[in-house]
C-alpha cells in the first residue's frame, strides 16, 4: 500500500511518498490454535503486527521532515561560515552578529583601492560599508531548498552588505585627484544678439552606481579593489548644438516678433529675444531650449507699462538702522506659461512672427504676512572692500551695477542664491561695461571685469552670518585687497557663487557704496554668537616669473604676486561653545610679472 505522510502545515505537498510493503505470515488462513510463531498465530495477533512496524516506520519518516523542517532557516544554511540553518530569525540573527563580532578586525580594516592609476585606503566605517543582519537573515530564510537538500544538502547565502553611495562617491573622488575632469555642458549663450555654441565635453570619472557594486562586492573578498574611471558623454552632442544654432537661436534673433493683446501690441526685438531665450542643460547633458518670461519681460521694461502691470512683491528697506516694510500690490500680467509656448513655437520661423497674449490677475510672490514672518529684524553680519580708480572707472561701474542688482533680495528659509542665476549674463545691455578679467592666466579687457569684487564682499558677508557655502572658487592669483582663501571669483556661466539659507529666518541683502568702497550686510535674526576665521600659516610659496607681451590695447601690465597654499578655517560659536570648525583650502599661483613690451636684447 501506499501511505502519504503530512506534517506541519508549513510542509508542501512535495514531501516524498513513503511505500510500505505488507508483512504476510505463514499459515494464512482459518483460525486455528496453536503455539506463537507457528502456524496456530491468530490473524488478529499478526495484523497487529505489522500495524506496529508500520507505526515504526511512519514515525520515522514524520520524525525526519520535522527535523528537516525545524526553524525559519533552511537547515545546511551558512552565511560568511556561520551556521544558521534550523534557527529562528532572532536566532540567526545573534549567530551571525556574533560571526561579525569574531570577524570585526577583518571588517574594520582599511580597503585598498585603486582608482584608475592612483591607490588609496578607504575606512569601511567612513564611507558606511556594512552587514544588513535582518536582511541577511530574510535572504537565508528564504534560500530555495528541497526537503531532501533540508536533510543532506549545504548552501551558502550571500550577506546582504550596505554602503553611502554618496559618501563612497566623495572618497572615490578624492582619490581619484587630478586624474579625473568634469563633464563640459553644452550650452548656446548670446553676446548681444550673436549666439555662440558651448560644445560639451565628455566627463571622465567614477560611476556612482557602478562604484558602489564594485567596492560592496570587493569588500569581503578581500585584496585590492579596483575602480575603473569612466567617461560619459552629455546626452546632447556637439552636432545638435550646432543644429539648435542653425534651426532656432540664429533665426530667433533674426527679426523682431509682434505680440498683440486686447490692450495693445508690443514689438519683441531681437535684443529681448536674446535675453529671453535660454538653452538649458540637464544632470545628463541634454540641451533645452526655453523662453524665460521673467528675464523677456525685464528686457522689454517700459514696452509692457501699456498692457500689464506686474505685480509688486513686499520687500524691506534699512532705514535709521532698522528694517521697514514696503508693501507689495497684485497687478495683471500676461499668461507667462502661455506666452513662452507661443513665442518658442514662432521664433524658428522667418515669417508669421507673431504671438497673442493672454491677460490675467498675478498676486505677488511674497506679500507683507509672508515677509513678516520670515524674522528679518537686525543686521547680522556686514562686510567692505575697496576698490581704486573711483565712480567713473568702468571696473567700479560694474561693481555697483551688481550691487543694485542684487540690493533688496529676499532668500527664504532653505531657499539657495545663485549669483549667476540672479543677474543673468552680464553684459552691455544689462548694463555692465569692459574691465579687466583673468582669462588663461593673464588680465585681458572683458565685459563685466569687477563684479569679482562684488562676488567676494557678498561672500564674505554671508560666510561672516553663517550661511551654508554651496559653490565659489577663489581667484587663481592672489590680491592683497581681498581676504586669502575666503574669496571667490565669477564668470558667466561656467564659475558662480551660491549660498544656501540654512537658517528658519529670512535673509536680507543689504548693498551700498561710496567713491571707493562696496559694502554687503546681512539681515535676519541672529543664531549664533560669532562667526570667526582663524588662519593656518602660508606654504608652498613660489615666486612669480617675467612674462613680456605684445604692447596693444588688449595688454594689460602687472606686477607680480606670490604663489602659495593656505588654510582658513570658519569657528562659529552658540552659546558659548564651539559648535561648527569649517576647513577652507586654496593654492594660488605665483601671478607673473607681465610687461608691455619686448624682450630686453
Amino acid at each position: 500500500m501506499a501511505v502519504t505522510l503530512y506534517g506541519d502545515k508549513r510542509v508542501s505537498d512535495d514531501r516524498p511518498t513513503v511505500q510500505v510493503t505488507a508483512v504476510t505470515w505463514p499459515g494464512d488462513g482459518p483460525e486455528p490454535t496453536g503455539k506463537p510463531g507457528g502456524s496456530g498465530w491468530s490473524r488478529s495477533r499478526r495484523l497487529l503486527l505489522a500495524g506496529g512496524l508500520a507505526a515504526v516506520v511512519l514515525a520515522g519518516v514524520g520524525g525526519a521532515g520535522a527535523y528537516a523542517y525545524a526553524g525559519d532557516v533552511p537547515r545546511g544554511t551558512t552565511v560568511l561560515g556561520a551556521e544558521l540553518g534550523g534557527r529562528s530569525r532572532d536566532e540567526a540573527a545573534r549567530e551571525l552578529r556574533a560571526e561579525l563580532e569574531r570577524r570585526a578586525a577583518t571588517l574594520n580594516a582599511p580597503l585598498t583601492v585603486l582608482v584608475g592609476e592612483q591607490k588609496a585606503e578607504i575606512r569601511p566605517a567612513d564611507v558606511g560599508l556594512a552587514i544588513d543582519v535582518e536582511a541577511t537573515v530574510a535572504a537565508a530564510a528564504e534560500a530555495d531548498a528541497s526537503p531532501v537538500s533540508r536533510l543532506l544538502g549545504s548552501r551558502t547565502v550571500d550577506p546582504v552588505v550596505t554602503v553611502d553611495a554618496d559618501r563612497l562617491d566623495a572618497a572615490l573622488r578624492g582619490a581619484m585627484g587630478k586624474q579625473g575632469s568634469e563633464m563640459t555642458m553644452p550650452a548656446i549663450i548670446f553676446t548681444g544678439t550673436t549666439p555662440k555654441p558651448v560644445y560639451p565635453k565628455p566627463a571622465l570619472s567614477v560611476d556612482r552606481e557602478h562604484s558602489a557594486q564594485v567596492v560592496t562586492k570587493g569588500w569581503l573578498a578581500g585584496g585590492q579593489v579596483t575602480v575603473p574611471l569612466v567617461e560619459k558623454a552629455p546626452a546632447t552632442t556637439a552636432e545638435e548644438v550646432d543644429r539648435l544654432v542653425e534651426e532656432l537661436a540664429r533665426p530667433a534673433v533674426a527679426k523682431p516678433v509682434t505680440l498683440t493683446t486686447d490692450k495693445g501690441t508690443v514689438t519683441i526685438p531681437p535684443a529681448a529675444i536674446a535675453r529671453g531665450l535660454r538653452f538649458s542643460a540637464d544632470e545628463a547633458g541634454k540641451l533645452t531650449p526655453r523662453v524665460d518670461v521673467k528675464r523677456l519681460r525685464a528686457a522689454l521694461g517700459d514696452k509692457l507699462a501699456s498692457i500689464e502691470s506686474p505685480p509688486k512683491d513686499a520687500t524691506m528697506t534699512i532705514s535709521g538702522g532698522k528694517p521697514k516694510m514696503v508693501p507689495g500690490r497684485a497687478g495683471q500680467q500676461l499668461d507667462s506659461a502661455a506666452l513662452g509656448r507661443d513665442l518658442l513655437a514662432v521664433l524658428p520661423k522667418a515669417d508669421g512672427r507673431t504671438v497673442s497674449g493672454q491677460l490675467k490677475p498675478a498676486e505677488p510672490e511674497l506679500t507683507e504676512a509672508k515677509l513678516g514672518e520670515l524674522g528679518i529684524k537686525e543686521r547680522v553680519s556686514t562686510f567692505t572692500t575697496r576698490f581704486p580708480g573711483g565712480l567713473s572707472s568702468p571696473r567700479s561701474q560694474n561693481i555697483v551695477q551688481a550691487a543694485k542688482d542684487v540690493d533688496g533680495t529676499v532668500v527664504k528659509p532653505g531657499e539657495t542664491f545663485s549669483l549667476n542665476g540672479h543677474t543673468g549674463e552680464r553684459g552691455y545691455d544689462q548694463g555692465y561695461k569692459d574691465a579687466p578679467v583673468i582669462v588663461n592666466g593673464k588680465l585681458v579687457p572683458g565685459v563685466g571685469g569687477g563684479v569679482s569684487q562684488f562676488t567676494t564682499t557678498l561672500f564674505n558677508a554671508t560666510y561672516y552670518a553663517g550661511l551654508e557655502d554651496v559653490e565659489h572658487k577663489p581667484h587663481s592669483f592672489y590680491f592683497s585687497r581681498y581676504p586669502a582663501v575666503i574669496e571667490s571669483t565669477i564668470f558667466w556661466p561656467d564659475l558662480d557663487f551660491k549660498f544656501r539659507n540654512n537658517t528658519p529666518h529670512g535673509v536680507l541683502i543689504d548693498t551700498s557704496y561710496t567713491s571707493s568702497t562696496i559694502t554687503v550686510s546681512i539681515w535676519s535674526t541672529k543664531i549664533y554668537d560669532s562667526v570667526k576665521t582663524e588662519y593656518g600659516p602660508r606654504r608652498n610659496i613660489t615666486k612669480p616669473k617675467t612674462v613680456h607681451l605684445e604692447p596693444g590695447p588688449t595688454c594689460i601690465a602687472a606686477v607680480g604676486s606670490d604663489g602659495f597654499s593656505q588654510d582658513a578655517f570658519r569657528v562659529i560659536k552658540k552659546d558659548g561653545k564651539v559648535i561648527k570648525r569649517e576647513k577652507f583650502s586654496w593654492t594660488y599661483d605665483a601671478e607673473p610679472r607681465f610687461i608691455c613690451g619686448p624682450e630686453p636684447s
